[in-house]
């Protein structure tokens, strides 16, 4: 692969050259009625962005990154980049008179020698690392143990009391080991009149299986994975919670977490079920249904011990801005994560280069902060934000919105990129939504997309409870509107059966893995088409007065209403 410097070199060239191609499109064109410049053409603007998606995701996808882990020299790289290109295009720093917000992260390292073993009066297992299971811990110490802890069958292990949902009614699960089932049951059933039918809610998602269990004070939290209902295979799950489990430093050491958390694959359930005298289908179908009853798994128990190694270090977000010229603390906030797994230890290729997720959202972060410049000040901000530790929970959107630089009351919207390219290559007729139906903020895009002769669809796959699995996330739950767009199938050239193929290839070959590496031959037309949706939006909303909110019966609503006397007229 190249080296860094070859790629820094070509990058002034690239950008000399779409500046003088804009600057003689632009005088091609009649003047503006205002006596102005009329806007450059849209095809000019999609070569511009598609040229500057390539230039961007080739370098921080490059081996030299490392897969561009938080507290790693590839953060180092990553950071130097940013700042570096943002500097370069004559924005100001982001943070008041800082490019970076620090973001302070722990990183807990289990040995892999550790060891998860079930035991019964006619059963042993000692189950195998990162074939059978994966456990690892939240808690910030060197060393966790659980130690003939119960096994206890809690279904979906929701606590939904606004849906009449409890799987934890009268148990008392403390001490004991939560054994779950991933997604929610409207994902089960079908049923578009539980929780929210084939779309993933909230309560589907891990992150929120494991909080709940800490609630409720159990030992350990284990989910059983099966590739469905999780939206990725093992693999996903061996590479994502093998190596360092990184979160923000903790004042407690995460001592209110559960002591081990964990996942095993669907056939390790199959066997403690029948050992336990208990059916896997019967009882899974069970706890898709309301009142369902915590099932204890017969005489069964869980010991495991874990050995870590903590390393805490200051990441960084990093963040530009474009003031606003009339409200310039009215903020549109762009965000896209600038981290990925970085490099494990093993045999063959081993960097997790994350070239399509996310090194591709950053480029199109890039490409965005540079449209914008050369348009000029708005009268509203704009925000450039780059966040850290994405792939361990949202980390670096959480302290942005928990330590915001700029009021959250007066943002005005948040859009986020993440994975843009997606294996899909070319263009689409369809913009897919996640979280179709949320906001108001899908007024802007219908008028973007209708620009591009685009239609609104909702994602392929709500199932997978993507709404809840990137930065924009964090926006929502403190009420700022927030749209996540990802790659439509319905390719102009090929059909949607041929798009819906290369994303599902993507997602089970490449997704979270070592291949997930960037080519020259990508046709990224498709994905600069989405980015000048996202440019539309922005533009409009940093003109006007408008405050989007979130539609009806939506369940971020009433933390924008409660922010409402902040925001004027």
């Amino acid at each position: 692969m190249p080296s860094i410097a070859m790629h820094m070199a070509r990058l002034p060239v690239l950008v000399a050259v779409f500046s003088l191609f804009a600057a003689c499109s632009q005088s091609e064109l009649p003047a503006a009625d205002d006596g102005g410049t009329a806007e450059i053409p849209l095809d000019a603007q999609r070569s511009q962005v598609e040229a500057d998606l390539h230039t961007h995701t080739e370098v921080l996808a490059a081996d030299e990154f490392g897969g561009r882990s938080p507290g790693t020299a590839g953060e180092e790289l990553t950071v130097a980049h940013l700042v570096e290109q943002f500097e370069a295009l004559g924005l100001e720093p982001g943070n008041g008179e800082s490019w970076v917000q620090d973001v302070p992260i722990t990183a807990v390292t289990t040995d892999p020698s550790a060891t998860l073993s079930i035991r019964g009066s006619e059963f042993e297992a000692d189950l195998a690392y990162a074939e059978e299971m994966v456990v690892f811990t939240q808690r910030q110490v060197e060393s966790v143990a659980v130690e003939d802890s119960e096994l206890v069958f809690v279904g979906y292990g929701i606590s939904a009391p606004e849906r009449g949902w409890d799987d934890y009614a009268d148990l008392d699960v403390t001490g004991k080991t939560a054994v779950i089932l991933i997604n929610d049951p409207g994902y089960a059933t079908q049923d578009p009149e539980v929780f929210n039918g084939n779309t993933m809610t909230y309560y589907g998602r891990w992150t929120y299986k494991y909080e709940e269990a800490a609630r409720r004070g159990a030992a350990a939290a284990i989910i059983i994975h099966q590739t469905k209902p999780a939206a990725y295979g093992w693999d996903v799950v061996r590479n994502s919670w093998s190596g360092p489990q990184i979160g923000l430093t903790a004042d407690n050491q995460n001592l209110d977490r559960v002591a081990a958390e964990g996942w095993i694959t669907e056939a390790v359930a199959r066997e403690l079920f029948a050992a336990a005298g208990a059916d896997f289908d019967t009882l899974k179908a069970a706890a898709a249904e309301p009142g369902f009853t915590a099932v204890s798994l017969g005489d069964l128990t869980l010991s495991t011990e874990l050995s870590n190694t903590l390393s805490s270090a200051q990441s960084r977000n990093v963040m530009a801005r474009l003031p606003g010229t009339e409200y310039p603390d009215e903020h549109i906030v762009y965000s896209a994560h600038w981290d990925h797994l970085g490099t494990k230890e093993g045999e063959g290729d081993q960097i997790y280069n994350g070239a399509s997720d996310n090194a591709s959202g950053v480029a199109a972060l890039l490409a965005l902060a540079r449209l914008h410049q050369d348009a000029g000040s708005a009268p509203r901000s704009l925000l450039f934000l780059a966040v850290t530790a994405e792939e361990a929970g949202l980390l670096g959107a959480r302290w942005y919105v928990e330590n915001p630089p700029h009021a959250l009351e007066t943002t005005v919207a948040n859009l986020n990129m993440d994975n843009i390219y997606g294996g899909v290559d070319g263009r689409t007729r369809d913009v897919a939504v996640v979280g179709f139906g949320n906001s108001e903020l899908e007024t802007w895009l219908q008028a973007a997309a209708d620009k591009q002769g685009r239609v609104l669809v909702q994602e392929p796959n709500p199932e997978k409870g993507y709404y809840y699995r990137s930065d924009h996330f964090n926006f929502a739950r403190h009420g700022v509107p927030a749209l996540y767009l990802t790659r439509g199938v319905d390719s102009l050239e090929y059909g949607s059966e041929w798009g819906q193929q290369q994303l599902d290839n993507y997602v089970a070959n490449d997704y979270h893995k070592p291949s997930d590496e960037y080519s020259p031959d990508w046709d990224l037309s498709g994905a600069a088409d989405n980015v000048l949706l996202f440019y539309d939006i922005a533009t409009a909303l940093a003109a006007g007065r408008d405050w989007p909110n979130w539609n009806a019966g939506t369940e971020f609503k009433s933390a924008r209403d409660e922010s409402s006397a902040a925001r004027a007229p």
